[in-house]
């Protein structure tokens, strides 16, 4: 199963057929495809899914319907232990950004969280999930895979956010302050800071 998520409602894409709950089935073609993203765009479902037999073939049938846009992106602690966020559209966000080509997902990481806080001396330590969004370019709907990765820095200078990429604030922020954070960011981030 992977939850995809359109305006934070989620497009469920399963070979289950007992997983509906409260949501609406689609088939695996385009139209219907479309069909579910515009009812979860207008709340007019809380949930939908996509059914098809095969687990491993249905993300790949899914973006072969809808262009897949592969970034990757980092949860970065400093030695405070503190996490580093950036503030974009209204909304606290995490450094991600897409994957150029040649470039593996763990250098994309790096890069992408360097240009967009201005944090040098990033190391992964571990991979932690890949999650899922459905976003419009030009009228085309998108689907963006992002790879997260635990990164650790002793980087103590200046933070810079990247204003071409609509960047307005990076702050380090302690427990307290990323629960406040959390309520004002998106659920794929929020899905990153729970306990599995």
């Amino acid at each position: 199963m992977y939850k995809v998520f359109v305006n934070e409602l989620p497009l469920i894409l399963t070979n289950k057929l007992s997983e509906t709950g409260n949501g609406e089935y689609f088939p695996l073609n385009p139209d219907a495809i479309q069909e579910a993203i515009r009812a979860l765009k207008k709340n007019r479902l809380e949930a939908a899914y996509i059914y098809h037999p095969n687990h491993e073939e249905i993300l790949k049938k899914f973006s072969k319907k809808i262009p897949l846009v592969t970034a990757a992106g980092g949860v970065v602690t400093n030695k405070k232990g503190e996490v580093l966020f950036i503030y974009r559209n209204d909304k606290w966000d995490l450094p991600k950004g897409k994957l150029d080509k040649g470039e593996t997902i763990e250098e994309c990481a790096i890069r992408e969280v360097e240009e967009e806080t201005g944090v040098e001396g990033l190391k992964i330590e571990n991979f932690l999930k890949t999650t899922y969004h459905i976003f419009q370019r030009n009228g085309i709907y998108k689907l963006k895979e992002v790879h997260w990765f635990a990164m650790r820095t002793s980087f103590a200078g200046k933070l810079k956010g990247q204003k071409s990429e609509g960047i307005e604030k990076v702050k380090w922020k302690g427990p307290l302050k990323i629960k406040k954070a959390l309520e004002n960011s998106y659920i794929n981030i929020k899905i990153l800071f729970e306990d599995d």
